[in-house]
């Protein structure tokens, strides 16, 4: 997911409105980030906090997402690792 200026600033905010409401310790590095804040703006009261999670959701809808990669039967003796969120054959 490519993080442009506005993302950035609506992750900020949200990260900053989810820990004084819910106490969640959230760090923009983490690989599920996105998720674990839309979940804490399901759950928050506040409408600003809300509103914050549907902006970042529309954010994240408009990236592409990776396509999963389907298994190959020669990839049994293939190591694969994840290198920055991403698949990679070893």
């Amino acid at each position: 997911m490519e993080l442009n200026k506005a993302v950035i600033d609506c992750m900020r905010s949200l990260r900053r409105r989810l820990r004084d409401e819910q106490q969640l310790d959230i760090h923009l590095n983490q690989p599920d980030a996105v998720s674990a804040m839309l979940a804490g703006c399901m759950r928050s009261n506040d409408e600003l906090t809300r509103e914050l999670g549907r902006q970042l959701a529309t954010f994240s809808e408009q990236l592409p997402a990776p396509a999963p990669v389907p298994p190959s039967p020669s990839s049994s003796s293939t190591t694969v690792r994840i290198y920055r969120g991403q698949r990679v054959l070893a």
